[in-house]
């Protein structure tokens, strides 16, 4: 089961520096479900990050219960951190409840808004930007 924002916030705060929680981030990367290579296409390519970054989701329809699945990965670890704690917030979720969450506001209550180059955060908007995209389409 996915973390809540608050379980996020309180692991954030078990580390009194920077660079303990930059290798919490990388430890969440490490544990994100494997994309498979043959999902890595440029139309799952998410654009405005410097990194690449691509994303693929599953429309999962249960009882009537619609919900997205989503797998991600990048070539550079501290985004692959980035996208689990994107992942922690939005897979498996309805797209109701996507676009009711406000991940770049979670950020800043991890601390992370004030800590990443802008070039990051700005890729973090994308991943975002394309997450609700698809949670509308579907909805």
């Amino acid at each position: 089961m996915a973390m809540t924002v608050d379980e996020l916030v309180e692991n954030f705060s078990l580390f009194d520096d920077w660079e303990d929680r930059y290798a919490y981030v990388i430890d969440l990367g490490k544990k994100l479900e494997p994309m498979p290579e043959a999902e890595k296409t440029d139309e799952a390519k998410v654009k405005g990050c410097m990194s690449q970054v691509w994303l693929a989701h599953d429309v999962v329809e249960e009882g009537g219960d619609t919900r997205l699945h989503f797998r991600a990965d990048s070539d550079a670890f501290i985004v692959k951190g980035l996208i689990a704690i994107l992942l922690e917030l939005y897979n498996d979720r309805r797209p109701a409840e996507i676009l009711e969450t406000d991940a770049v506001e979670t950020l800043g209550r991890l601390g992370l808004s004030n800590h990443l180059s802008p070039n990051r955060r700005n890729g973090f908007v994308a991943m975002v930007d394309r997450i609700k995209g698809v949670a509308a389409e579907t909805a």
